[in-house]
């Protein structure tokens, strides 16, 4: 199905301008509103006075959270519905949609002013006068843990949410009890922000007469949005119309029904206008969900010969000041399905802990945990073949799951569909040249600088959703050309290309004919979830391949009825039915004109397909360079072998190993969000959050792939979207510490900057 890439077709339209992201979206008479937000971390909100700022020309409305409250308004919803450790529930919280008694984080919605324009809305926000009453604050979720620590609410001892827990203690404890060696690291995965390239923003129309909303607002599935937003306000969702048409970048959260969603529906309903918001580059830095952001502690237990014998993981997950619906699940229950990564470890046992501090919340962002899983379990691999003397390589290799045992079911009950991890890295280090790497080590050590390689591998689950089922439909306009309909948005993935290149491959039609739409609330009523968890192709995709064949099958009954043969004796091929050994035939299109009436064709065709799984897995190199002088570092080559199923469109495929390769790029080498003891983002702005930049990204960027088909879908492709990141986490991180080893530097937090570079290398010297 791959064939030659000609190009997205949505490229020419974002290339040109003529998208239509959310800030494109207008109506007449519409208004415009401004967020005010709290300005400290912690506090007790004793009054909010709006008189000024009702009495400024021009604002029409300025609503706080005694609205909400009186509204019926709430708190979003939990994914949690599994016990913890020792039967433990999980603890929710209320978020005020705008705070009414007490804020929890810097950035917190207070109040909310509706004007003519924006800048009377800004200018009358900043007229609220809000009498706050400070509170202890608590930014790392190690010291929330502790006795004494500033609680968040009273209901939450400790601030400790959810204590989950997974594997078995007992048969851990006995595998490092009869173990030759015990590797033990501790790392950080820091907060980081997803900075997609369009900021949130949303307009709100309300139509009174029919009692219904219309929401723009950039999303990765109406269906997830429109859930939400009931969920939260109360609202039915036949009364919730979702629109999005562009999205500037999801990443994971663009997925949840923000609080701000909500308060403009209550405020386009009350002035009767459409209300306007887009936020700017610092609001994104503070109220959107941050990702990331847990500490991770790891032993591997180990015999004599490098044989894995178990595994022990504890993170400790700072969740922010309130629960995002996705955020607490993707911490708990997700990593479990793979923590023993690509290897035969027969005992696991996991401890994660799910906290509370006065930041911002966190919800999955690009690899949600998995990037977290596969580095601690490689940063292991690589120290224990470090202590004991084993190359890392082949360290790898006598613990890899083999190929022939795929199936394989992990000690935490779940199930990698298909695999070859000892077949891709032996790809990867043969395409990488790992051989010579020793005589590019001394080239470098002659010119004064360090030299760096490591090699990764890891696995991760992919697919997966909170509904049961996909729904997609095929149906056919008045030019007789197929029309499809899922509730997945695109944002970057391609979909527009894909989906019917899939399509036109059963109809036997040029692609370019046939159009998608995705998260349209004018289009049938379907159930499903939206692009979240490297599932799009797998879940939407296969959805849309069993329907063109159920398509093809109801078409075959017409075109004998049409063509006054038997079923038997027609055929599908290029496009057309035929009569078998004559020239009588029908083109599809045709045929879905022939059999239309009041704009409805017979062919038109809902299929419900199953949530899909699989198992993607990789194996990546990277080799890099340090000047010990400087710290500065540059990236020299990096080479990726993934397994990611049948790949239907190549060149997509791989921009989407890029896209994620880059952002696994950021987290290691630059961005975290930083704040200080009183709740204060001191990183909120590009001037102090360092963005990866495509500089930074080497020219010797090679991918490679070695597809096993998932057996678990129609098409038997696997996830490809967060592949990269998975993957270049552990993989840059091992190769900078290889390059320090020789310095006695065997472990450095990240982002690995050159600064934190060079005060590890200057300490090892005073050392």
């Amino acid at each position: 199905m791959s064939g030659k890439f000609h190009g997205r077709r949505e490229d020419h339209r974002l290339v040109t301008g003529r998208g239509r992201y959310t800030s494109d979206w207008s109506f007449p008479d519409q208004v415009y509103a401004h967020f005010l937000r709290s300005d400290r971390g912690h506090a007790e909100i004793r009054g909010v006075d709006v008189s000024e700022a009702l009495a400024t020309p021009g604002v029409l409305a300025v609503l706080t959270g005694a609205d909400t409250i009186a509204a019926g308004f709430g708190s979003s919803p939990s994914l949690i519905h599994y016990p913890g450790k020792g039967g433990m529930k999980f603890i929710t919280v209320h978020r005020e949609v705008l705070a009414e008694t007490r804020v929890r984080f810097v950035g917190q919605e207070v109040a909310l002013v509706v004007a003519t324009s924006q800048i009377i809305a800004q200018d009358a926000a900043e007229k609220i006068v809000v009498d706050y009453h400070d509170l202890p604050v608590v930014v790392d979720a190690e010291e929330a843990l502790k006795p004494g620590a500033p609680q968040l609410y009273d209901h939450v001892p400790n601030n400790l949410v959810f204590d989950f827990e997974y594997g078995s203690q007992e048969a851990a404890d006995a595998a490092f009890a009869s173990a030759a060696h015990v590797t033990k690291l501790v790392a950080d995965a820091p907060r980081i922000v997803g900075n997609p390239m369009e900021p949130k923003a949303a307009l709100v129309t309300y139509d009174a007469e029919k009692d219904v909303y219309d929401l723009y607002a950039p999303s990765q599935g109406m269906t997830m949005m429109r859930a939400g937003l009931s969920v939260g306000t109360g609202i039915p969702e036949s009364q919730l119309r979702v629109h999005a048409h562009d999205v500037g970048g999801g990443f994971g959260i663009r997925g949840e029904a923000y609080s701000e969603y909500c308060s403009l529906l209550l405020a386009a309903k009350k002035v009767g206008r459409p209300v306007k918001w887009v936020s700017t580059r610092s609001e994104t830095f503070v109220s959107d969900h941050h990702g990331r952001a847990a500490k991770l502690f790891g032993e591997l237990a180990l015999d004599k010969t490098g044989k894995f014998l178990g595994v022990r993981f504890q993170w400790i997950v700072n969740t922010g000041g309130y629960l995002s619906s996705p955020g607490p699940f993707t911490n708990t229950l997700p990593p479990s399905m793979h923590a023993v990564n690509v290897y035969t470890i027969p005992v696991v046992h996991g401890l994660h802990r799910v906290v509370l501090t006065n930041t911002t919340p966190t919800t999955p962002y690009r690899g949600a945990a998995r990037p977290n899983v596969s580095y601690i379990v490689e940063r292991l691999v690589d120290e224990a073949a470090r202590e004991m003397g084993i190359d890392r390589v082949e360290m790898r290799r006598i613990n890899a799951i083999p190929r022939e045992a795929f199936p394989y079911k992990t000690p935490t009950g779940s199930v990698y569909d298909s695999g070859d991890p000892k077949g891709l890295i032996d790809d990867v280090v043969k395409h990488a040249d790992w051989a010579g790497y020793e005589k590019r080590r001394q080239e470098s050590l002659s010119r004064g600088k360090l030299r760096g390689i490591s090699c990764c591998a890891f696995i991760e689950p992919a697919g997966g959703g909170g509904s049961p089922v996909e729904e997609v439909a095929i149906r056919f306009g008045d030019s007789g050309n197929p029309i499809l309909y899922t509730v997945s948005g695109p944002s970057g993935q391609g979909h527009e290309t894909t989906y019917p290149e899939i399509v036109g491959e059963v109809f036997g039609m040029d692609p370019e004919e046939i159009t998608l739409r995705f998260s349209d609330p004018d289009g049938p009523a379907q159930r499903g979830d939206g692009t979240i968890g490297s599932r799009s192709l797998m879940s939407h995709g296969g959805a849309l391949f069993q329907a063109a064949q159920e398509v093809v099958k109801k078409g075959r009954e017409l075109a004998a009825q049409h063509l006054e043969a038997g079923v038997e004796d027609i055929e599908f091929t290029e496009g057309a039915y035929r009569v078998r050994g004559t020239d009588l035939a029908v083109s599809l299109t045709e045929l879905s004109r022939i059999y239309s009436k009041d704009g409805e064709s017979q062919l038109d065709t809902k299929f419900e397909g199953a949530q899909q799984r699989s198992f993607p897995t990789g194996a990546h190199v990277a080799e890099l360079e340090i000047d010990p002088q400087t710290g500065e570092l540059e990236l020299l080559s990096y080479v990726g072998v993934d397994d990611c199923g049948n790949i239907i469109n190549h060149t997509l495929a791989e921009g989407q190993v890029h896209g994620g390769i880059m952002q696994g790029l950021g987290q290691v080498f630059g961005e975290v969000c930083v704040y200080d003891q009183s709740g204060q983002m001191l990183s909120g702005s590009f001037m102090d959050y360092c963005m990866p930049r495509a500089g930074d990204l080497t020219k010797e960027l090679k991918l490679f792939d070695r597809p096993i088909p998932a057996p678990g879908n129609p098409l038997g492709a696997k996830g490809v979207g967060e592949a990269g990141t998975t993957g270049s986490v552990p993989t840059l991180a091992n190769a900078v510490i290889d390059a320090l080893r020789p310095l006695g530097i065997n472990h450095v937090d990240f982002p690995l900057t050159a600064s934190r570079i060079w005060r590890a290398i200057k300490n090892s010297q005073a050392a």
